[in-house]
């Protein structure tokens, strides 16, 4: 069985220094992968579009939370 190269995570621009850092990777089958510093072992597996859908969800609820 081959096997599969490692990823490369990239910490979101948005985690502070400290703990609770979210981290993102491409995976070589196109989708996502997403972990928090806290629980490393712990992989969301996601697409592109479901996490855009996503961010823009949380973008248009926060912006109707403030007005």
């Amino acid at each position: 069985m081959p096997t599969k190269p490692p990823l490369t995570w990239q910490k979101s621009s948005h985690s502070s220094e400290a703990s609770s850092c979210v981290y993102l990777a491409t995976a070589p089958d196109t989708t996502l992968r997403l972990r928090e510093s806290d629980e490393p072992d712990v992989v969301l597996h996601t697409s592109p579009a479901a996490l855009a859908a996503l961010i823009a969800t949380v973008k248009q609820d926060a912006y109707r939370s403030r007005s």
